[in-house]
């Protein structure tokens, strides 16, 4: 009996849910319409294209007539009206409407700058900070998408978005499928650093913290805090991936390929961070659509969304000022511009005396010239411009333009006796311009392309004029490359992609050094022009990610083809541990050579040549790695083992101060170890220490010795660093680099100089035979936030380099002593001393 009596009232739960369910679907409202009639016993007149589209949840049953009545008006954007007992007219409220929502992602993060369009009236704004929009007076059946990019865009009609109550629509916009590599770690040692799950390190500019003796979110300094990246001169001009040389890093902004990368001959970044919204540096596994950069890929994208709101901002430091500003011109087209330039005409400020005695210390600037009077003029500049034009939600195209400028004017006064004297000017400019064109086409929900093109050209020229010998050298060196690249994007489904796409390049290099007295003139000209199909495929699904792809080179002037497998895996084998296996071939038909005796006033001592596949071979690397990742409560642990082996690279291009210096040989060099990372992050702080254990070595077969350690043979290296979070805006960081010295080869004890002919040398010892003493400096950074109004923010940040004043050797060579030919005088670089900086910054 008490069964029957539970089953009775289960039932009874089931058909009143049952029913509630019923009365909320919506029935059109042409059909509720003939259902009051019946009802009521009464006649509506309206206009049937009035009513048509329209949907309505059907009012109680136990509604009177004017309550019914009340409840359509609430409910619809249509007035009806009871003329008497027996007639109600319905007729449209309002032909237009106010409308608004609030945009998230899947994540329910707000989407700030989300774009809304209206179709065909050319009515369209964004989100503001909240996430939120509002439109008015806009028409009841007009089609508004929303967007934004990485994400589907979707479709509403005006109604669907009025609330009589004027409450906003939650709006959800899914990420993008083919967007399958996710983001892994969200704050990487810092904010705005972020780690993805194909392993590359990924810095948003703007979300960017503080690190140790930072004040800008610098991409070519930041890196240096990850294990296996080393800059053994203290240079971003010099940084060492893996034991690589800097001119096997492939350095592209917005897919412009450059080939120069800081002010200051290496000292600060080319690049403005302020206009740069991402960059991503790949070690290994890259996509089979890169090629070049044996040693790693760095890549800056800028901001690629168009905003109906201006905004911009500039800031001063030490060294430079700086400003940008995003201008929107039409609801599809907007301009992104911003210029920097160094301010040490104005004062020579502690920071620029450090910097230009770390800069010119073995160069002519710096030479001892005790009866001369010299003084020197340095300055430098950068700028970029980006035009986006949003042709429809389907079509977008963007042209880029980027600059950046290195110039010295040195000049010399030579006071013969008390009656004459004599002068010299000499001038260094380094240069490079880039400009860049692209266009994305969303050709239905599977399909998409991306074609881009750009022309980049390298410039340095010197002209050094010596008043002893009266004599002038001219020095050029020019690179000239044109790039076109088609990328085909098709998604079988949420998990799985497909890229398919086409590359051709061609680069034209000229090396030119004309003397005077006697006479002399050189010119080398060169031209390579490559091709390259690739295709790779993406899966990424719960535990799983994997990207496999093939690369096809061809080199027109070799006859030469290059096929160049990459794999990038990562496996979940639990909450907490990660195996991932990374492998990659790479080419590269560009280097760098190293020039001591013809040398750019000694400041620039490298030029770019082409290879010819004889003298100077393709470089061509072999790279795998295999490690495991522990992530728990915020706490990253990182352990990778990986091997590297680059043959192809030339004696000519590794800068040799050893018995090799004037030979011409090509062979290979040999990278492998162990990297280790632990960061662990919270609310107020982050604190990482990294490790890195590597042995590199040269192989030259028709050296003797033939094998020999590198100049980049760093043993061990350990960086570590705090950030701390004082309050909501005020931050300091804290941290510190420790590493072996760099090898350098010593002259024989008894035996320093050896004389053949007319013609005397060091005579150096085993090659890279002794080491430097170890290299250590402790770094500072302090960053304030401050608002001058809710939408002027100001940044007040400063930054000590080598708080400490350690007095660190970077680099050690040996020359004749002028004075005594049978002695080696020893020469020391020196790393920066104490260096402050100090930046404000304001943004609007």
């Amino acid at each position: 009996m008490k069964l029957n009596k539970w089953l009775v009232y289960i039932l009874f739960c089931i058909g009143s849910i049952t029913y509630g369910q019923n009365t909320t679907k919506k029935i059109p409202l042409t059909d509720l319409i003939v259902s009051i009639e019946k009802q009521f016993n009464i006649k509506f007149s309206y206009a049937v294209e009035d009513v048509a589209a329209i949907k309505i949840v059907k009012p109680n049953t136990a509604f009177t007539l004017q309550e019914t009545i009340d409840y359509l008006n609430s409910k619809t954007l249509l007035n009806f009206k009871a003329l008497d007992s027996r007639y109600v007219t319905v007729s449209v409220l309002n032909k237009t409407i106010s409308i608004c929502g609030v945009v998230f992602d899947e994540k329910k993060s707000l989407l700030v700058g989300a774009s809304i369009l209206v179709k065909d009236i050319g009515r369209s704004t964004i989100t503001d900070e909240t996430g939120k929009f509002k439109l008015q007076n806009i028409p009841i059946n007009a089609i508004l998408t929303i967007s934004y990019l990485g994400f589907e865009s979707k479709q509403f009609e005006a109604n669907e978005l009025f609330s009589a109550q004027n409450n906003c629509k939650e709006i959800l916009l899914p990420a993008k499928n083919e967007e399958l590599n996710q983001v892994l770690i969200n704050v990487f040692l810092t904010p705005g650093l972020q780690k993805y799950l194909d392993g590359s390190t990924v810095l948003n500019t703007k979300k960017f913290g503080i690190l140790p003796g930072l004040i800008e979110p610098d991409i070519l300094q930041s890196i240096q805090a990850l294990p296996g990246v080393e800059s053994s001169n203290e240079s971003i001009a010099n940084i060492n991936v893996r034991g690589g040389t800097n001119d096997q890093n492939l350095i592209l902004w917005d897919n412009i390929k450059m080939y120069h990368s800081g002010h200051f001959f290496g000292l600060i970044s080319a690049y403005n961070p302020n206009l740069t919204e991402k960059v991503v540096v790949s070690k290994n596994g890259t996509s089979a659509e890169y090629s070049d950069g044996v040693s790693s890929t760095i890549n800056m994208y800028t901001k690629d969304v168009i905003s109906n709101k201006f905004s911009g901002g500039g800031g001063i430091n030490l060294i430079s000022a700086d400003a940008f500003l995003e201008i929107p011109i039409a609801r599809n087209l907007a301009l992104h511009i911003s210029g920097r330039r160094s301010i040490t005409e104005l004062f020579k400020s502690p920071t620029y005396t450090s910097y230009f005695e770390r800069s010119f210390q073995d160069s002519e600037i710096n030479a001892d010239s005790d009866k001369n009077d010299t003084s020197s003029d340095f300055y430098f500049y950068d700028y970029t411009a980006k035009l986006l034009f949003d042709l429809n939600e389907k079509h977008q195209f963007r042209a880029n333009i980027i600059g950046i400028n290195n110039a010295l004017d040195y000049s010399e006064r030579l006071t013969a006796n008390s009656n004459t004297s004599q002068s010299k000017t000499s001038n260094l400019s380094q240069k490079n311009i880039g400009y860049g064109g692209n266009w994305k086409a969303q050709w239905n929900p599977k399909l998409s392309s991306h074609f881009i093109t750009y022309f980049s050209r390298y410039n340095i020229d010197a002209i050094d004029y010596r008043i002893e010998t009266d004599q002038r050298l001219t020095e050029a060196n020019e690179v000239l490359e044109t790039g076109v690249k088609l990328n085909t994007y098709y998604k079988t489904n949420e998990n799985l992609n497909f890229l398919v796409g086409y590359q051709f390049n061609e680069t034209g290099m000229l090396n030119q050094t004309v003397v005077s007295n006697p006479s002399y003139s050189s010119t080398i000209k060169e031209v390579l022009r490559n091709h390259a199909v690739f295709s790779e495929a993406e899966f990424n699904k719960k535990n799983t990610y994997l990207r496999v792809g093939v690369r096809l080179n061809y080199f027109q002037k070799f006859a030469k083809f290059l096929v160049e497998p990459r794999i990038n895996f990562r496996q979940k084998l639990s909450n907490e541990f990660a195996l991932k296996l990374e492998g990659e071939f790479k080419n590269q038909s560009t280097t760098q050579i190293v020039d001591f005796e013809d040398d750019f006033l000694g400041v620039e001592k490298r030029r770019w040549v082409l290879v010819d596949n004889k003298d100077i071979p393709i470089a061509m690397s072999k790279q795998g790695s295999l490690g495991v990742e522990f992530n728990k409560n915020k706490l990253t642990i990182d352990l990778t083992g990986f091997i590297k082996k680059v043959n192809g690279i030339t004696a000519s291009n590794q800068g040799f101060y050893n018995n090799f210096q004037y030979k011409n040989a090509h062979g290979s060099y040999t990278a492998k170890g162990i990297e280790f990372l632990a960061n662990k992050t919270a609310a107020k702080y982050s604190t990482w220490i990294s490790y890195t254990f590597s042995v590199n070595n040269y192989e030259f077969e028709t050296f003797n010795p033939s094998t020999f350690p590198n100049n980049a043979d760093i043993r061990h290296s350990v960086s570590f660093g705090l950030n701390y979070d004082i309050n909501k805006n005020l931050k300091a960081s804290i941290g510190g680099i420790w590493r072996n010295g760099q090898p350098y080869t010593k002259p024989v004890d008894g035996d320093e100089t050896v004389t053949n002919g007319n013609t005397t040398m060091v005579n150096y010892d085993s090659p890279n035979g002794s080491n430097l003493n170890n290299f250590m400096r402790l770094d500072a950074s302090f960053s304030y936030n401050f608002n001058f109004t809710n939408a002027i923010k100001a940044t007040l940040r400063a930054g000590i380099i080598n708080i400490t004043n350690e007095d660190n050797i970077i680099n050690r060579y040996y020359k004749l002593d002028s004075n005594n030919t049978d002695n080696a005088i020893k020469v020391d670089n020196k790393s920066l001393g104490l260096t402050p900086n100090v930046s404000f910054r304001v943004n609007f």
